[in-house]
């Protein structure tokens, strides 16, 4: 299980969203950290299928992005998932497993599974208007669950939860990382560092370090916080 990632670029006009990214990786969980600007929607939504890039290729055990095969061992919760505020939890989580061409009777299973996963068991015949922000934000990760994907692409997943919800999500993710390559967007340095074991900073659409949260935040033998360390490669490159 590998995902490859090389010379990926993306211009709009004169201006390089992300110039050139290469990375490989295997099974685990990463983290995605970059300012504002820096690329890191245009990188996944490349890494989706969603954006065409202007150079370089995405490939999962051989499978090109552009791919159908690629596509069913997708799994991906944008930071604004778009649903339909009348329908109900469940309905939803069944006609996305539709789309997805799961069958019916085990879709009904799968959407029971991963709605007491997410805790939202009570709140299954609720329309989805009537969910607070967390509540949507459970639902988008389930719905990113329906078809077990094999590559997980998370953009800010715990916005709008509280922190019980929050150490949930970050055990599932966990536990997901064992089977799965997990890719988790955040702007909450403290949760890049919970729960990926190597991390990813992009700086100008450029890759700015690629490396073990243990490595990124021991130099020359002394110990420095990933905030200092995101600073100085974002923020302190300006």
């Amino acid at each position: 299980m590998e995902l490859i990632v090389d010379r990926l670029t993306k211009q709009y006009n004169n201006r390089i969203a992300v110039d050139r990214v290469s990375v490989k990786l295997q099974q685990g969980i990463y983290g995605l950290l970059g300012a504002n600007g820096a690329g890191k929607t245009t990188f996944m939504r490349m890494l989706c299928g969603i954006l065409r890039p202007t150079g370089g290729t995405v490939t999962f055990d051989g499978m090109d992005v552009s791919e159908e095969a690629y596509r069913a061992v997708l799994g991906y919760l944008p930071q604004d998932f778009g649903y339909y505020p009348e329908f109900i939890a469940m309905d939803f989580l069944l006609y996305l497993a539709a789309l997805k061409g799961i069958p019916k009777r085990q879709a009904k299973k799968k959407a029971e599974e991963l709605l007491a996963l997410v805790s939202l068991q009570e709140g299954c015949r609720k329309k989805i208007k009537t969910f607070s922000g967390g509540m949507k934000q459970r639902l988008g990760i389930a719905q990113a669950l329906l078809n077990d994907p094999k590559l997980l692409i998370l953009d800010e997943p715990t916005v709008g939860l509280d922190p019980n919800q929050i150490m949930e999500i970050r055990t599932l993710i966990r536990n997901l990382g064992r089977e799965h390559t997990v890719i988790l967007s955040s702007h909450i340095l403290q949760e890049i560092q919970a729960v990926c074991s190597r991390i990813l900073i992009l700086c100008e659409g450029r890759l700015a370090a690629d490396d073990t949260k243990e490595n990124l935040t021991r130099q020359n033998g002394k110990e420095t916080s990933l905030e200092e360390i995101f600073f100085r490669l974002t923020v302190g490159s300006l």
